[in-house]
């Protein structure tokens, strides 16, 4: 019994030493993902701030920047406490070591005076003869001899305790040594944070200064979604459409079966009595949800996108998201966006989320929009420099697309992306795994 709880308490340490490992290297990579992130967001910043008039690109690297920063600082707080219980598990583990140590020790210093006080071969030999019979003289030597092999194997065990300490105290300072480096790397992302928060405001005060210019780009930028949002319900209009279409006629193609059943039996029998013709059901009107998922292909699509809602990939490999979905507002001036603007590299390649089927390809004031159906849902990727699908084409997950396009006047690059359930748009972020 002693043996299995050894066992299980082994076990249970290696298994907290695994999980601390794989804890602290993902959130390890998380914080390099970001630093490179915002290593290349501060590069277009400063390369947008030589350019004297302030644009809402700058304001938009802004708000990316400070995204970013607080999404590190999170990480940051992450490793420390991370780093924290692996301090007291180290404290903990020193002090046993110790009271372990302090305690192999106190035996074996007993075990000296004892072997002192019998250290002459004489006294050995009296403490052999001195038995009532040769079994209790065998005993008595068998006794001495395991009494200096025992004393052998506590000097190694005082040693191999010390050894343990001594790795056990230079774990611990390194794990201190580390979360003060974290501490210092927080205090100064803290301080960062704060400057781009006041970087903010002045960009805000300058384009507030030209609320005429400011609001003509959101205009354009509003008109441009507009329009896009526009080309995704009428694609996703059309496919209810078309299983409406497709329904009714399978409805059809039913009662015109039964009518000639009952003709069928009708003319093989004569003299009996006509088979009434059934009452007609009253019209039941089918949802968008049943008539996107008539079928159990797109019954089975729609079910497994959903189980995926959180860890579905992101439309980019890299990117930031410079545009929340929904209501915002910039310096008084309301927008609304019906999904997400994700700034990524010049060049980069759009990718599906999930698979499906592609419902439409339009191009839209010079740039493409593609729709893909998963069942009842639908997303949308704009603002996209080529294509290479085509309306009808069946695509797998992170299938290419086709390329962003970079705005010539702005230098942009940035995918316009949407999500639909049914005709409802819904926040794309919330089924986006987090990067």
């Amino acid at each position: 019994m002693k043996f299995l709880r050894t066992v299980f308490f082994f076990v249970l340490a290696l298994t907290a030493v695994n999980a601390f490992a794989q804890s602290s290297a993902e959130l390890k990579r998380r914080r390099d993902k970001l630093n490179e992130e915002l290593q290349q967001l501060n590069d277009e910043y400063e390369a947008t701030a030589k350019n004297k008039k302030t644009t809402l690109k700058q304001l938009n690297i802004l708000k990316a920047q400070i995204s970013l920063r607080e999404d590190k600082i999170n990480t940051l707080n992450s490793e420390v406490r991370l780093l924290g219980n692996q301090i007291n598990e180290n404290t903990n583990n020193v002090h046993s070591l110790q009271s372990q140590l302090d305690q192999l020790k106190k035996e074996y210093a007993a075990m000296i005076v004892f072997a002192y006080h019998n250290q002459s071969a004489y006294n050995k030999l009296m403490f052999v003869f001195a038995s009532q019979d040769f079994n209790q003289a065998y005993k008595r030597l068998t006794y001495l001899q395991q009494f200096g092999t025992y004393r052998q194997r506590q000097a190694e065990s005082i040693q191999g305790t010390q050894k343990e300490l001594k790795v056990k105290i230079n774990e611990l300072d390194r794990t201190k040594d580390q979360q003060s480096t974290l501490l210092k790397d927080q205090e100064k992302e803290k301080q960062t944070l704060g400057q781009e928060k006041n970087s903010q405001l002045a960009v805000i005060s300058d384009l507030s200064k030209h609320q005429g210019e400011l609001k003509q780009q959101l205009k354009d930028a509003q008109q441009q979604k507009a329009k896009i949002e526009s080309q995704i319900r009428v694609a996703i209009r059309r496919e209810v459409e078309e299983a409406r279409r497709k329904a009714e006629a399978e409805a059809r193609a039913a009662a015109a079966r039964a009518a000639a059943e009952r003709a069928r039996l009708a003319a093989a029998n004569p003299g009996s009595p006509a088979p009434k013709e059934p009452a007609p059901a009253a019209a039941k009107a089918s949802t968008n949800s049943e008539l996107l998922n008539a079928t159990p292909e797109f019954a089975k699509l729609s079910n497994d996108f959903l189980g995926n809602k959180g860890r579905l990939p992101w439309p980019v490999a890299n990117g930031v998201i410079t545009q929340e979905f929904g209501l915002t507002y910039i310096e008084g001036i309301k927008t609304d966006n019906p999904g997400i603007d994700i700034r990524t590299n010049s060049g980069a390649g759009v990718r599906a989320i999930f698979s499906g089927e592609v419902t439409s390809v339009n191009n839209i004031s010079g740039t493409y929009l593609v729709v893909v159906r998963h069942g009842e849902y639908f997303t949308a990727y704009a603002n996209l420099k080529s294509v290479s699908v085509s309306k009808g084409d069946k695509i797998g997950i992170k299938q290419n697309l086709g390329t962003v396009a970079t705005d010539g006047a702005t230098g942009e690059t940035q995918v316009h992306f949407e999500l639909y359930k049914g005709q409802n748009a819904v926040n794309p972020k919330l089924w986006l795994a987090t990067q």
